[in-house]
């Protein structure tokens, strides 16, 4: 009997994958490839959210927990995925940077925003009003992370690269069963796709459609990110990553005409040079209404639980979440009312 079965190798399933195995349990990941947005995400790390400039939820906590924790990673897969970044918020006026210097005295916030304006001049930006440093930034290349993780899983013979079928899971007394395989426990950790999962699909997964551009732009030197509308994101060789939009009513994982006309949009805002649009992708975020996670234990089956809605800050909460729902379940640590399942559950029993 293993500890754990994972369905899903996005961050999520991923995260939970190595916290558990830290704590020497044992782990078999099904993962059938069908969901993108952890693989196409830009990976940014930021504890601010620059279009309010409002601090994100936790923020310094979920910082410590992700600076531990990738490193962790990359000495077992044996390349850097964590790219320490500063993120530069283009100030478009005055009044941006009196805004900034009153939200950087807010107790909060103070860790995070730097109070010098940057002037440097960036080759291929006009930016007459200068930039606002956001600290303790980043990226993870998600796609190495889950081309490399896999690797690694496959390797120890952990990864089952096939679809999960609900219909043969069963339970028995202190386990989960799925053809010959015996589980303490099962965690759900499927992105998106929980909404062809009939044991959690009635919980309100509401899915935030993203769409990106890798784009070339040889006139353009940075060596930091961009972030105002969009962030520009530099890969090395003039490429840059750019996104992204956010589209509630379309669900699928399909480029279209309109995600890449608001992307051009938002950069001739941004830059001034010239830029060709290599490659555009697409992919839906699992998002929650209330912009925080979906984590617990299903009501009636006991070893089955749910990680998942990590939206647009997968990278940093993926290892907090992981932590927060692996310690409910091995040493009952209640988990914080505003992810747990049971917010949405609750009030749809009292109705």
């Amino acid at each position: 009997m293993i500890d754990y079965l994972i369905v899903g190798c996005g961050l999520a399933g991923i995260s939970f994958a190595e916290m558990a195995l830290e704590n020497g349990k044992s782990i078999l990941v099904f993962d059938n490839d069908s969901q993108n947005s952890s693989k196409i995400a830009g990976g940014l790390y930021n504890p601010v959210i620059l279009k309010r400039f409002s601090e994100v939820w936790k923020a310094q906590e979920q910082l410590v927990l992700m600076n531990d924790f990738y490193p962790r990673i990359e000495k077992k897969i044996n390349c850097t995925v964590d790219f320490k970044t500063p993120i530069l918020r283009k100030f478009f006026s005055v009044e941006e940077q009196n805004n900034w210097f009153a939200a950087s005295d807010k107790i909060a916030l103070a860790p995070f925003l730097s109070t010098d304006i940057i002037t440097k001049k960036y080759k291929g930006i006009d930016s007459p009003f200068g930039y606002g440093e956001v600290l303790q930034t980043g990226y993870v290349d998600t796609a190495l992370l889950l081309k490399k993780y896999k690797e690694y899983l496959k390797e120890n013979n952990w990864l089952q690269q096939e679809s999960f079928n609900y219909d043969l899971l069963h339970f028995e007394e202190g386990c989960a069963s799925y053809k010959d395989i015996k589980a303490k426990h099962i965690i759900f950790a499927e992105g998106f796709g929980m909404h062809s999962n009939p044991y959690f699909n009635e919980l309100p997964l509401d899915g935030t459609k993203g769409e990106l551009f890798i784009i070339k732009a040889p006139q353009l030197s940075l060596d930091i990110i961009v972030n105002t509308s969009v962030f520009i994101l530099p890969l090395g060789n003039d490429l840059f990553k750019v996104g992204a939009t956010y589209n509630w009513q379309d669900k699928t994982d399909l480029p279209t005409d309109e995600g890449k006309a608001e992307l051009i949009d938002r950069i001739k805002e941004i830059i001034t040079c010239d830029f060709e649009v290599i490659s555009h992708f697409a992919g839906v975020r699992p998002t929650v209404k209330d912009r925080r996670p979906l984590i617990g234990t299903h009501s009636k089956f006991n070893a089955m639980h749910l990680l998942n809605g990590l939206g647009t800050r997968g990278v940093m909460l993926g290892p907090a979440m992981a932590k927060a729902l692996f310690d409910f379940i091995e040493y009952q640590t209640p988990l914080d009312i505003s992810v747990d399942i049971n917010r949405f559950l609750n009030k749809k029993t009292k109705k």
